[in-house]
């Protein structure tokens, strides 16, 4: 899930794989790669990766992702070539990955359908989940015996997903409302993107999928492409322009056209990043310094529509409500906003939360369960005692065996089975008590009274009363009272293996009968 930093030009900073490991092959630390979906800060660094640092286990991602990552990668690239100057002028910046790089990278992938269980290793599985809107788009469940870490994106990128979703909208909206004001968007990676999400339609939204039996919806009647010579045409139009923080390309060269004019009006549909034109103009300021020593006097309207798929707060907590999960980290976002969501979070849910910087290690402790297989006639027995033990009639019962090693598995066993496996005499050991009872009358008359109240108390455990007048509970539990008119002594007697039933029991002879 390794991307690039954008800071107005992306390929400033790649990540520092250093961190993983500062000697020997980063495949070495590392079992796979995994993009959740074709955002630069998410894939932008992959051919970096693999091609020049020289990582090559395997990487993974869906078909759609597999499909529309080598467009932006390349974007990445010409954008690159626009500012070698400032690349080449930043020491140690200079290496950059080549075109050729991100075609041998694209062919290391490994493509994944949704729901596809995929083994990286003996130990290392992993499972692909519809996130969200944005094409391809995947959570990945990763799980390592029984524990597992879900890895969630809800996040588009500007030039692909938001504006599909906008050309939608306003194709549907000039249908309606029969507008003739011209929509234009930008030639190469909108329409390539267009192409794709046609082609994928299977990927998209439902409501996008039932729509489609009709039409197409990415066939649009009145979006057309946009040609560079159409900027200075009289008249009322609308363009869908990359990039969408102002900081290159066409939509920089569009707004220093139309900028100084109060009849027009830009529309930011998403967060820009400080620095950025977008940016600035997002916080007001209406005189740019641009390269050259050019000054632009901004005239033109700035709104900002927010228009984006990142998961607000309650999205996020939603989310958590219904994954229940142990712990939740933060990786992506403003550092004010991730402090709020993550206060939020530890107060609703009471579990930890993290949000780590670049470079911090987070270690979770959890809890690892061991499997278990039970012995058919273990079962059979405790069966056999059926019922809870009162007062708490949904506390689960214990179940008492011997813990044996067969192979490589962890087997409960009958103890008399596990003894006579072993070769083993079996010894027992019993736990007795003695209560001394002052009430009148014969002493079968007290243990008639203590077998109705078993019967009321422990309703649940078998019980059975002797000719001699001594009464048995459960498997090893025995009362017997002696002693005379007068004087009376009552034992209790229990195996190890029925301590909660003759704990119990002796504490409501005391109360009951002792007293």
């Amino acid at each position: 899930m390794k991307g690039v930093e954008s800071q107005g030009c992306p390929w400033r900073r790649f990540p520092d794989f250093t961190y993983i490991t500062r000697t020997g092959k980063l495949t070495n630390h590392l079992d796979c790669v995994i993009i959740s979906h074709f955002h630069l800060d998410h894939c932008g660094a992959l051919p970096y990766m693999s091609e020049m640092v020289g990582y090559d286990g395997p990487i993974y991602m869906t078909h759609p992702t597999k499909a529309i990552c080598p467009i932006l990668l390349y974007l990445l690239f010409v954008l690159k070539e626009d500012y070698r100057k400032i690349t080449v002028e930043r020491k140690g910046e200079s290496n950059f990955f080549t075109s050729e790089m991100i075609k041998t990278c694209m062919k290391k992938v490994i493509a994944v359908n949704l729901h596809q269980t995929i083994q990286v290793d003996d130990e290392l599985e992993i499972k692909a989940y519809y996130a969200g809107h944005v094409l391809g788009a995947a959570m990945f469940h990763m799980r390592v015996g029984n524990q597992s870490v879900v890895y969630t994106v809800l996040i588009p990128v500007f030039a692909l997903g938001r504006a599909q979703e906008l050309c939608i909208l306003l194709e549907s909206y000039w249908e309606r409302m029969n507008l003739k004001v011209p929509i234009y968007f930008s030639l190469g990676l909108t329409e390539k993107a267009n192409h794709y999400y046609k082609l994928f339609i299977t990927w998209t939204s439902q409501k996008i999928k039932k729509t489609f039996v009709q039409r197409n919806m990415f066939e649009f009647k009145h979006i057309k492409p946009f040609d560079r010579g159409y900027i200075d045409n009289p008249g009322p139009m609308v363009v869908f322009a990359t990039p969408g923080m102002l900081h290159a390309g066409l939509s920089l060269q569009i707004f220093k056209k139309w900028a100084t004019s109060d009849l027009n009006m830009v529309i930011m549909p998403g967060y820009c990043v400080a620095g950025t034109v977008g940016h600035k103009i997002l916080s007001g300021i209406r005189r740019l310094e641009m390269e050259n020593k050019q000054v632009i006097e901004v005239k033109m309207k700035v709104e900002y529509m927010s228009f984006s798929a990142h998961a607000d707060a309650k999205g996020i907590m939603q989310l958590i409500s219904s994954c229940e999960p142990k712990n939740v980290l933060l990786v992506h976002g403003e550092a004010a906003k991730m402090d709020f969501l993550k206060a939020k979070i530890q107060e609703e849910f009471g579990i930890d939360c993290f949000k780590p910087a670049n470079g911090e290690t987070v270690t979770i402790e959890t809890k690892h369960n061991l499997p278990v297989d039970v012995s058919l006639s273990l079962l059979k027995r405790e069966a056999s005692k059926i019922g809870l033990l009162p007062p708490d009639a949904k506390r689960p019962r214990v179940l008492h065996g011997a813990l044996v090693m067969k192979g490589n598995k962890l087997q409960l066993i009958d103890p008399v089975e596990a003894l006579k496996d072993l070769g083993l005499d079996e010894h027992h050991l019993r736990f007795t008590s003695t209560l001394n009872v002052d009430v009148d009358g014969h002493p079968t008359q007290t243990a008639d009274k203590i077998y109705q109240l078993v019967k009321i108390k422990l309703k649940d455990f078998p019980t059975h009363y002797s000719s001699d007048g001594s009464i048995s509970i459960s498997d090893s539990v025995l009362v017997q009272v002696s002693g005379d008119n007068e004087s009376k002594s009552v034992l209790i007697s229990w195996s190890h293996q029925d301590e909660d039933v003759g704990s119990y029991l002796l504490k409501l002879l005391r109360e009951e009968v002792a007293t």
